[in-house]
């Protein structure tokens, strides 16, 4: 059974390849993912954008699948597609 929302917090390191596979692993049991971007992280909109860009982009490098980001705040939304676009 798929549980519908996980969280993660993405603090000063960043995105590093320890991430996106967690990442990956929680999206193997969860549509929805949730990360909240710390204050070490980064506390400006464009470069939390730009974060949220990257993130979708290499999970569909890895994972073949589309993914869409929301920002709300400093919390990023990846949702993953069960079907293709």
């Amino acid at each position: 059974m798929r549980s519908t929302m996980s969280m993660i917090h993405l603090g000063k390191a960043g995105l590093t390849n320890g991430f996106i596979e967690s990442l990956e692993k929680t999206f193997k049991n969860h549509d929805l993912v949730k990360i909240i971007v710390l204050k070490s992280a980064c506390r400006d909109r464009i470069a939390i954008k730009n974060l949220a860009n990257e993130i979708c982009s290499s999970l569909k490098g890895k994972q073949g699948k589309d993914f869409t980001a929301k920002i709300v705040g400093f919390t990023i939304y990846v949702k993953k597609w069960r079907k293709a676009r």
